[in-house]
């Protein structure tokens, strides 16, 4: 991969950084799923990654996505940056749906409104040139548009711990730097949606403490909203809200660590796998209402033990 970098990256730190007055950042942008279904199609038949995601994200919120491996996390965060149609439901970002746009449309969007970092992190970057020469080309297609990042190369930099390696070459960094300059790029644009695909999955205690904290504090500083995939249990603990896809649709949520499952837009609700012994699939369920919610009760069990109490909806 070749492009034209502006050379003398600490020189570009300090200039741009005097520039840049003080400014409150813009709140990120809010997401809403509805009823988002994704088919691959495939030569024998087709697959179904995602089967109608029913998903709020508020603006300026940060949430993790769990849930085992080919369950349709990376497909969503593809549909939000617009790199993926999806193939029926809707997929808002900032209230605009981003399935309907325009390559035109697309464009600008991945250049000023979303940043993208995915799992390999030199599939974000360019090996050969510097840390700041990185960040700073990260820039451009923002720039193009007339949009100015609100944050500095250098105050981003410094933000993640990256300034005293600003003017070495990417490619001689450890995997944890690698990863925190990829997170740099994708908050280099000043989008106001970041979408970060599996950043400590090939990193170790060190890398990933440090990918971690550099995703806290660029929360903090920048109030963008943050939709990150993980399968690293010590990464979503540090998560305030997580979203388990399971089987291609929503399973669970987790709030400040306490877990629920959710129920969907058309009533809908997954049930978590540690249920499925007392409730395996094929079984009758009786709910039962009262005063602080709805109990599920399993019909065949009742008759066994002879009960019959409570109010019968279904």
């Amino acid at each position: 991969m070749t492009a034209d970098i502006p050379m003398g990256g600490a020189a570009i730190i300090e200039t741009v950084g005097d520039a840049v007055a003080d400014a409150p950042p813009e709140p990120g942008l809010a997401v809403e799923c509805i009823s988002l279904v994704h088919l691959y199609h495939l030569p024998d038949n087709d697959v179904v990654a995602l089967r109608g995601v029913d998903l709020d994200i508020d603006a300026g919120e940060i949430v993790a996505l769990l849930g085992p491996s080919g369950m349709g996390k990376s497909t969503l965060l593809k549909i939000l940056a617009g790199i993926l149609r999806q193939s029926a439901g809707r997929a808002l970002v900032g209230g605009r749906d981003v399935g309907r746009m325009s390559p035109t449309e697309l464009r600008k969007y991945r250049a000023v409104d979303v940043g993208i970092v995915m799992q390999d992190p030199l599939a974000n970057l360019l090996p050969y040139a510097t840390v700041a020469e990185n960040v700073e080309f990260a820039r451009t297609g923002a720039e193009a548009y007339g949009t100015r990042p609100q944050m500095a190369v250098g105050d981003l930099l410094d933000l993640l711990g990256l300034r005293q390696s600003a003017d070495r070459p990417v490619s001689v960094l450890s995997g944890g730097e690698q990863q925190v300059v990829a997170i740099a790029t994708g908050a280099s644009g000043g989008g106001r949606l970041l979408l970060v695909d599996e950043p400590t999955s090939q990193l170790d205690i060190f890398g990933r403490d440090r990918v971690t904290r550099a995703l806290h504090d660029l929360h903090r500083e920048t109030m963008a909203t943050i939709v990150l995939v993980t399968h690293d249990p010590d990464l979503a603990a540090s998560i305030a809200r997580t979203v388990t896809i399971r089987d291609g649709r929503v399973g669970a949520e987790g709030r400040h660590g306490s877990q629920y499952a959710v129920v969907a837009r058309d009533g809908t609700i997954q049930l978590p796998p540690e249920i499925l012994d007392v409730l395996p699939p094929d079984t009758l369920v009786r709910l039962v209402r009262h005063v602080d919610g709805v109990d599920l009760r399993n019909a065949d069990m009742e008759q066994l033990v002879g009960t019959d109490e409570g109010e019968e909806h279904g």
